[in-house]
């Protein structure tokens, strides 16, 4: 694991680490750890000055919202985010592109993060861990967080897909071939099923930066997706519809529609056109005793991306909710 923290492509006061992982079949493999840290007399008297957050991306996506991160350090937490190995800043050449054939590979990733952040295994924190976790993030932090019940002391889910987007029988009929293809050509390809329009929405809004965006790391049409990597999500997905138990209080936002992918309509600018929200506000209620599900008009598929006046809906009913959470012990 790099010893030091160097400038990140963010610009100040974002930094970034490395964190060496050993290697799989197609080499070295790493994650990259973001940081924004509040100075201690920003975070005095703050509601969340005991606060570490560790975000986690969607598929085909990376760390690149800082106002997120200003979010938090305004509420004095210490704000860190992962690009998992294959993504973002830890995609190396030669490398199959956000490509794993478990979820469960993701622990190493999560685990160096956690201890670099004083939250490691044999740690004894005093600072309280929120999980922060968007889409296909939200699922790997849902299964993670269930495996490691009590680790974290709340999870925030924006938009997580813990349900494919053919529902549960749709999911079962698909699951036989894409396992038997998993077990023989896991990096096979799949037919392209992103046309761009979620992409198209967001530059509608103006939701990417202007400055330092990097576009080779979140393309326009997504990643290629692999049988071992589909089957990876299916597997998931079957966790959470059996149900799990993450150990905290959950706040899952999300828009309050989704809108069909296949054909571009402006509704896709105030509306999730890459998950159906209603089998996902299904789902979050089975990974928790004590979960939220907040629905916000006019919201995308990552709600923190929307116009501005959705995005500011999600904004207040996320800090309502993380500066509650002392009346909510589960």
């Amino acid at each position: 694991m790099a010893d030091d923290w160097n400038p990140d492509i963010l610009g100040h006061p974002f930094e970034q680490r490395t964190l060496t992982l050993g290697s799989d079949d197609e080499g070295p493999v790493v994650a990259t750890l973001v940081r924004s840290i509040p100075s201690l007399l920003g975070a005095l008297g703050r509601p969340l000055a005991d606060v570490d957050v560790l975000y986690v991306h969607g598929w085909s996506d990376y760390f690149f919202q800082a106002e997120l991160a200003r979010f938090w350090n305004h509420l004095g937490a210490r704000f860190f985010a992962l690009d998992l190995r294959k993504y973002g800043r830890s995609l190396r050449a030669g490398q199959t592109p956000g490509f794993v054939t478990s979820f469960g590979t993701y622990d190493a990733d999560i685990e160096a993060a956690l201890d670099v952040m004083g939250h490691g295994l044999d740690a004894a924190p005093r600072r309280r861990l929120m999980l922060l976790g968007h889409s296909t993030g939200g699922l790997i932090l849902t299964l993670w967080a269930a495996r490691h019940a009590g680790r974290a002391s709340a999870v925030v889910l924006n938009s997580p897909w813990l349900e494919f987007q053919l529902g549960p029988l749709g999911r079962e009929a698909l699951a036989p071939i894409v396992g038997a293809r998993a077990r023989f050509d896991p990096r096979g390809a799949h037919p392209a099923v992103d046309l761009g329009f979620y992409s198209r929405a967001q530059s509608e809004l103006g939701s990417l930066p202007t400055e330092g965006y990097r576009h080779e790391w979140r393309p326009e049409r997504g990643f290629p997706t692999h049988p071992g990597w589909l089957n990876a999500v299916i597997a998931g997905h079957r966790t959470i519809a059996a149900g799990v138990e993450v150990g905290s209080p959950v706040l899952t936002l999300l828009s309050a529609r989704s809108t069909s992918p296949f054909a571009w309509s402006d509704a896709m600018t105030a509306s999730d056109s890459v998950l159906v929200v209603d089998d996902i506000a299904r789902a979050a209620t089975r990974i928790g005793r004590l979960v939220t599900i907040a629905r916000i008009d006019g919201a995308i598929h990552d709600v923190f991306l929307s116009r501005e006046e959705p995005r500011a809906r999600a904004f207040a009913v996320l800090e309502g909710w993380v500066t509650s959470l002392g009346a909510h012990a589960v």
